[in-house]
């Protein structure tokens, strides 16, 4: 291991060192020549959609329309490096468990699948025939179909994922945990009920015209750098940019656009946000309800003093209810409440609502940081409260941002990947393709892992992804796993996931994006979904990393195909020579995507509609509903605080630089200053003190959970960060073994991993080490 280094980072994002890092990552994966060349057919036209984040393109058709993280994102599935069978005979799986997640990430492309041979401990290979029979025999074992859990990651295409939920409605049963369920699940919950919509209200023009934009627990210099440069042109001509996050991230303060020649050459940069408020981890909804308070305040002295209203009551009364309820319940909250659980003054509170009061047209941003708290629904219904007071919902250059992950996390859903599937779609669906679909709700992400623990699931099926790594509780997540009777990863490369495994257990490796998937018709392209519900193509251009690889809608129609037999009326392997097979057989299943195979192919695809954006309202009330929320002071923080006779922090994961979601590229992390090392707790300097700690010093993390269950990560390392008191912040996968399955956001079940209640203690260097289990990504680097 290296000896990690801390050191402050004084340049804005990205500008020189974000070249310089896509430089490296493209020499190091061995791909310099291929890795640029590939990287110029991004978000082209006639290329492919970049793998990384859903911030949609401009155009669609910039040369360089990438950015740091996509590039390493290419640069990871571009590699030269193979993981072959030999690995497989050298390394066990025991000992591969012992690698650390970077390490595995590291070892390149799976070439061929494979089966685990529970004799030997190995992972053997075995034909793509014997591993669909495989699935089918253990799937038409099982006494029911409910007892199977089919898992789907945000990088899967439109195609793939309307095969995958057809495949499993047709076997049975509605288990779709999804990665939707660990992040954004609030935010379709929240503006489904208030607006009628699950999805955000903006297009990427609106940011052209916004007088003001709010973002609120998002870093995007991190995790959608593409999004700094609209943050960039917003700033440059006059628009305000109000940040809310507890962490000074780089990205919301200053940012370098690469591709900006005159800037690079002056190593200049410009300055995103105008205003930068800091809350208390998890006070971000009693930070939105002072600000709504000061609107509210300010329309009643206009209203005492004859001038004109600041509230928009034309729109209000047209389009929205519940009103006045709203209104008397606020002016009911106390400021002192607000501050106290904000984190806030009452003064700067009123600064960002006068930034508010001033703007024309508002459109507010949210991230991670906002969705995964017990009361996120309530924080984002807060955050509608305040755009609808202004009639900030339907109007160019306004509306709310949601700002998604992987790049089609929301195309997904739109395919019908949901554990409660609308009555209407199950209707149409049985209707095209000749079944009845299953009517019970499925399990979810956390009500999978329940079922696994608890003998009711035995299979798990994952078309992408990396469950072991991403899910809360990591421990209890590991049992679960382990207690199937088969697991199978749909994949590109190693990951943790494939080390905690059932009985049974399949590899099987699949086309990345980038690469040429030819079918029987020719090359195909797929399709995906941005946050902003733009459909486009993506054709990949290099060749397969093997010749052994299987498109996912091939893997998908095949296991299909096994599993199902005679009983299924649909032609999987017609559908799959060429996918605008499957595109006609979306757009008999949704309305909204007639002439699908047409519009796709229009440079830049097509808009999905939206009922909000349009001002029609599908709520149940008819209308936009203003929906009051308390402060709620019995969250698992609270009650810690209020029993532990320990001083208890509150902990938020969070993401590296080398980072993209549990795929680890590096082990650097430079906005923040860390090189080198991923076991670190960051705390500000009052904290460290008031601990009689240091810098530099190492510490075990305990969480505080109610359920008796002691969780525990050791040898952290102290860095002095910017943050309020009491607060913290680490990495995950690192410190997903301290968020308890229990700990649920009210009504959306997303685990609270931004607000997990713990306690510090001094390592103890010379105490017996921790034996690293499969399911703990080791701290070894090579």
């Amino acid at each position: 291991m290296s000896t990690p280094v801390i050191k402050p980072y004084a340049g804005p994002a990205g500008g020189w060192g974000a070249l310089r890092s896509v430089a490296r990552h493209l020499l190091e994966q061995g791909v310099p020549a291929l890795g640029a060349k590939t990287l110029l057919s991004a978000n082209q036209p006639d290329g492919f959609d970049c793998p990384g984040c859903a911030w949609p393109d401009r155009e669609h058709a910039s040369t360089f329309e990438f950015c740091e993280n996509g590039a390493k994102a290419v640069a990871a599935e571009a590699t030269k490096r193979r993981v072959t069978r030999e690995l497989f005979a050298r390394e066990s799986v025991e000992r591969l468990a012992g690698y650390s997640d970077h390490w595995l990430e590291g070892q390149g492309r799976l070439t061929e699948p494979m089966r685990y041979d529970a004799a030997s401990d190995h992972y053997v290979p075995v034909s793509w025939d014997e591993a669909f029979a495989c699935i089918a025999g253990h799937l038409q074992a099982l006494d029911s179909p409910d007892e199977a859990m089919f898992y789907t990651s945000g990088r899967a295409s439109n195609e793939a994922a309307f095969l995958y939920q057809l495949f499993v409605r047709e076997y049975g049963t509605n288990n779709f945990p999804d990665c939707s369920n660990m992040c954004h699940e609030p935010s379709g919950v929240a503006m489904t009920a208030q607006l009628g919509v699950g999805k955000g209200t903006v297009t990427l023009e609106d940011f052209e015209h916004a007088d003001a934009i709010f973002i609120f627990g998002q870093n995007p210099g991190t995790n959608h750098p593409r999004m700094l440069g609209e943050l960039r042109e917003a700033s440059k001509r006059g628009a305000a940019i109000v940040a809310f996050n507890p962490m000074r991230e780089r990205g919301l303060e200053r940012f370098a656009d690469p591709q900006d020649k005159l800037e690079m050459l002056r190593n200049g940069d410009t300055r995103i946000a105008s205003d930068y408020f800091q809350p208390r981890i998890g006070g971000d909804l009693a930070a939105l309800k002072g600000i709504v308070k000061h609107v509210l305040e300010a329309d009643a002295r206009a209203l005492a003093e004859g001038a004109p209203r600041v509230v928009d009551l034309e729109f209000i009364a047209a389009h929205t209810t519940g009103f006045e309820a709203f209104a008397a319940e606020i002016a009911a909250e106390d400021w002192a409440l607000i501050e106290e659980e904000s984190g806030l003054t009452r003064a700067q509170l009123a600064r960002a609502a006068e930034v508010y009061l001033r703007a024309g047209s508002v459109i507010c941003c949210w991230g991670m940081g906002i969705t995964q708290h017990k009361h996120a629904v309530a924080t984002i219904q807060m955050i509608g409260n305040l755009l609808l007071l202004r009639g900030n919902i339907g109007r160019r250059g306004a509306g709310a941002c949601p700002v998604r992950g992987h790049s089609n996390v929301q195309g997904d859903r739109t395919m019908g990947i949901s554990e409660k599937p609308a009555a209407a779609f199950l209707d149409r669906l049985g209707e095209v393709f000749g079944f009845t679909p299953p009517r019970k709700p499925g399990c979810d992400v956390v009500g999978a892992i329940e079922a696994m623990r608890d003998g009711r699931a035995k299979v798990f099926v994952a078309l992408g992804g990396n469950f072991a790594a991403a899910t809360p509780d990591t421990h209890a997540t590991a049992e679960a796993l382990r207690g199937c009777a088969l697991t199978v990863h749909i994949t590109t490369k190693l990951n943790r996931s494939h080390l905690v495994h059932g009985r049974d257990a399949l590899i099987l490796p699949c086309l990345g994006r980038t690469e040429i998937d030819l079918q029987a018709a020719g090359p195909q392209s797929v399709t995906v979904e941005d946050s902003m519900s733009m459909v486009h193509l993506s054709s990949g251009m290099n060749a397969p990393a093997s010749r052994d690889l299987l498109s996912e809608p091939a893997i998908v129609a095949r296991m299909a195909a096994a599993t199902l037999g005679a009983r299924s009326r649909t032609r999987w392997a017609w559908l799959v020579e060429d996918y605008d097979r499957i595109r006609d057989a979306i757009t008999r299943v949704f309305d909204d995507f007639h002439d699908f195979n047409a519009r796709v192919r229009v440079p830049g695809g097509f808009r999905l509609p939206n009922a909000a954006r349009e001002r029609r309202w599908t709520t149940r009330e008819g209308r936009a509903v203003f929906i009051p929320h308390a402060i709620s002071r019995d969250t698992p923080v609270h009650r810690a605080r209020a029993t532990s006779a320990e001083h208890v922090f509150t902990l938020a994961t969070t993401r590296s630089h080398d980072q993209y979601n549990t795929t680890i590229y590096g082990l650097d992390d430079r906005y923040r200053g860390v090189r080198g090392e991923r076991r670190v707790l960051f705390i500000g300097d009052d904290d460290i003190a008031m601990l009689r700690l240091r810098a530099g010093d190492r510490v075990d993390v305990r969480s505080l959970a109610e359920d008796g269950v002691e969780r525990v990560v050791r040898g952290f390392l102290l860095v002095a960060n910017d943050l309020p008191r009491g607060c913290l912040a680490a990495y995950y996968p690192e410190t997903n073994p301290l968020v308890p399955l229990s700990s649920l956001a009210d009504e959306a079940r997303t685990p609270t991993s931004k607000s997990i209640p713990v306690v510090l203690s001094r390592h103890d260097a010379t105490a017996a080490p921790v034996r690293i289990s499969r399911d703990i990504a080791a701290t070894v680097t090579g």
